[in-house]
């Protein structure tokens, strides 16, 4: 039977079904209702819930099924050597699982596009941890708050010149282009040091750098998803 896979964030549910580790069905819902009304047309076995806005107790009040909460003390597949990991972002721990899963259990680099970008290395079996920086719309929005003239701008899709001819296009040449140079040197970067990884690119933004999956880089947007469904095979088994 699959397992029912559920990553709650500050404004959508997202969720999917796995089945001998793939997905077989997936869906996003703007609330809580609309996605209990859909998972309870579904068989499955076994669910885990990492959520950022409900807590365990308040969701087991709100469903009528069984599943693993994911918190910092939940079992890993993988040794977490980070430093200060009350502090690691359970999206960001599973983002990497799920690479490190893509990748054959073995050593990986994740690029996360979401409000921030963030890169999550695990070599072999261990987390090693990674960088932050700003995303494509909040890099967007420092220039516009943080200036006096400047408009804001939309950089949801790559820009069609790489010369922008206006403060507009400018703006989103700089940006576009500053996330996807960052991009390509820190994968550089971290290529240098541990050639066997393989490097995953996924978050809200993925889409925006399709152009990226060649040279041994592959875009899969619903990454945190394979990791959630790795956490919760590993703890059922």
């Amino acid at each position: 039977m699959p397992n029912l896979v559920v990553d709650i964030g500050n404004t959508r549910v997202k969720s999917a079904l796995f089945e001998k580790g793939e997905i077989t069905w997936e869906r996003a819902f703007e609330n809580l209702d609309f996605a209990k009304k859909a998972w309870s047309e579904l068989s499955f076995d076994e669910s885990i819930i990492s959520s950022v806005k409900w807590s365990e107790e308040e969701l087991k009040s709100a469903l009528d099924f069984d599943f693993l909460f994911l918190t910092r003390e939940t079992s890993l597949p993988i040794y977490n050597g980070y430093g200060s990991p009350q502090t690691l972002g359970l999206d960001r721990i599973a983002a990497a699982i799920g690479g490190w899963k893509k990748a054959g259990q073995n050593s990986a680099l994740v690029i996360d596009l979401g409000s921030c970008m963030t890169f999550e290395l695990i070599v072999s079996d261990t987390y090693k941890g990674g960088a932050i920086s700003p995303g494509l719309a909040m890099r967007a929005k420092a220039m516009n708050q943080f200036t006096a003239r400047l408009p804001l701008v939309e950089v949801s899709k790559k820009p069609e010149s790489r010369v922008g001819d206006s403060t507009q296009t400018c703006m989103q040449v700089g940006v576009w282009y500053g996330i996807y140079y960052e991009i390509i040197g820190q994968i550089q970067a971290f290529r240098a040091e541990f050639p066997e990884i393989k490097v995953f690119v996924c978050g809200g933004d993925a889409q925006s750098f399709e152009s990226l999956a060649k040279d041994h880089i592959f875009v899969v947007p619903n990454l945190v998803l394979y990791g959630l469904n790795c956490i919760l095979n590993h703890n059922v088994e």
